[in-house]
């Protein structure tokens, strides 16, 4: 069903493909020695033109996990890039050599264009941007299913920088497919979700303030997330917003016994140390879900499993 298929954003995917991929991750979390060789003789390309920590490796280590084998650059100025190759000349030649190509880049769109120059190729989106960043999304989703059961029904709240938060984007996009998912958005008023972006939400499915305290009691997740250097132009506009939001044992005090707290890490300071004994934070459980989603995407898209 997926077999050759690109994940550039989340809506590339029905929800019952979504599903499926989880279905097949919740194997693979059950019993991993059964996956141990199904991708043996594969090769992911892994292009990352933008630092990453979990994403990069959580995909590598993914591959390597299903028998399969990596390579690729986590430097640009290690590539023909330095050189002035083009990104559509980078991805047809890296495509004859690899099965399937994982790329990051900061500029928005380049994922799709990476995929349109390698038709034969799957190519999966590691974050283009401040654009999409589906498979945090996947990661987000398949969390969200082991913790609470079920993605339908939940109050989420999203808090931090709403602006430039590709996968705050994404998750909220995806989220909303399913039924009776209400959002509340977190935010100093610089950095509010975007006009456009609210205007493809459902009327009455949202509500916007800037104050955690005032909703942290309504909420079956709260998802934080970074105020990001990387996209602002103003060294001083990001210090007087970095700290704006830092979630603590005294806030915690006010939410539901069964919230989880979650976040697609780094952090930096939104979520005080203190918070890491709570069952309720789930981040780093969440890095790992990462790891098991992408070894269900990759099977799916080179149709091993």
């Amino acid at each position: 069903m997926l077999k050759g298929r690109h994940l550039i954003e989340p809506g590339d995917f029905t929800i019952e493909e979504l599903e499926s991929i989880f279905e097949l991750a919740d194997q693979i979390i059950a019993n991993q020695d059964d996956f141990m060789d199904i991708c043996k003789g594969k090769l992911l390309a892994s292009l990352f033109y933008e630092p990453s920590t979990r994403t990069r490796f959580s995909f590598e280590s993914a591959m390597m996990r299903l028998g399969g084998r990596v390579i690729g650059f986590d430097n640009p100025a290690n590539s023909s890039v330095s050189k002035g190759e083009t990104l559509a000349d980078t991805a047809r030649v890296i495509s004859c050599y690899a099965d399937i190509g994982v790329i990051r880049h900061p500029r928005e769109g380049t994922a799709r264009l990476v995929s349109q120059a390698v038709p034969g190729m799957p190519i999966i989106n590691a974050g283009d941007g401040g654009h999409e960043h589906p498979t945090q999304t996947l990661t987000d989703l398949l969390t969200i299913r082991h913790e609470l059961g079920t993605c339908s029904g939940q109050t989420v709240g999203v808090c931090g920088d709403l602006l430039f938060g590709r996968t705050i984007h994404s998750l909220v996009k995806t989220m909303n497919r399913y039924d009776d998912v209400k959002f509340v958005f977190i935010s100093p008023r610089e950095l509010r979700m975007p006009e456009y972006f609210l205007s493809m939400l459902p009327e009455g499915s949202y509500v916007e303030t800037d104050s955690l305290d005032d909703v942290i009691g309504d909420l079956d997740i709260l998802y934080m997330s970074r105020v990001q250097r990387e996209r602002f132009v103003s060294e001083e506009e990001y210090v007087r917003l970095k700290d704006v939001y830092i979630l603590d044992n005294k806030k915690m005090a006010h939410a539901k016994k069964d919230m989880i707290v979650m976040h697609p890490l780094p952090r930096v300071n939104e979520i005080a140390v203190e918070v890491d004994d709570d069952p309720r934070a789930v981040y780093f459980k969440q890095a790992k879900y990462g790891m098991y989603v992408r070894m269900a995407l990759i099977s799916k898209l080179l149709g091993v499993a």
